[in-house]
């Protein structure tokens, strides 16, 4: 017996079609929605830890900032102590510098020389007084010039003939009256080492 179908065939066929192409379109948009769903939380994640980053760079920079404001601060005091200590040091070395002045005067000067007065004006020494020959006055130059750990570059500035002495061996005296310059104590210091040296490499020679 033939058994012949008289339903629409092919219009349940295609109407599978239609609903399989739905479904399929329907699963490949809900697949789709998931991808953003994740790619939106994956984006999210990495928003918030870099936020996290930038937070904890922002605090360890104002955690740096103030230190370096603390080195400063530290830097100023110091350099502020310094200059005091500086100080300290200037005015302990200018109350020495009278003493250290005559003292070097007494033993640069010769007999024969009087000095009659002595101003000291920063570090240049006016000096006047009364010799009993020009050749006392040139021994004083040369003192003072060559010997002096002190005392350097001296200046003759005028010298003339003055009064006459009292006594038997009364002679014409000369007024005279020099510039010197006095040397800073680390330049003393620098001249009296060399000058200590000089002696000791001498006695080392065969």
């Amino acid at each position: 017996m033939i058994l012949i179908n008289l339903l629409p065939h092919r219009q349940e066929k295609r109407q599978r079609r239609k609903i399989a192409f739905f479904a399929g379109l329907g699963a490949a948009a809900v697949v789709g929605l998931i991808i953003i769903a994740l790619w939106w939380f994956v984006l999210q994640h990495l928003i918030s830890n870099q936020q996290q980053r930038n937070q904890f760079l922002s605090a360890e920079i104002t955690r740096l900032e103030a230190q370096i404001k603390d080195i400063a601060t530290l830097k100023a005091e110091i350099e502020a102590l310094k200059a005091r200590q500086k100080a300290v040091e200037d005015l302990q070395t200018d109350r020495n510098v009278p003493v250290r002045l005559l003292n070097e005067l007494v033993k640069q000067t010769p007999e024969g020389v009087y000095l009659t007065s002595v101003k000291q004006t920063g570090n240049v020494v006016a000096v006047n007084g009364v010799a009993q020959t020009n050749e006392r006055v040139s021994e004083f130059l040369r003192n003072t010039a060559y010997s002096s750990e002190w005392l350097t570059r001296p200046e003759l500035v005028e010298i003339r003939v003055g009064g006459q002495g009292a006594g038997r061996d009364a002679r014409r005296l000369f007024d005279f009256s020099m510039r010197l310059n006095l040397k800073q104590p680390a330049d003393a210091a620098k001249t009296a080492s060399g000058a200590a040296s000089v002696p000791a490499a001498a006695t080392r020679k065969p």
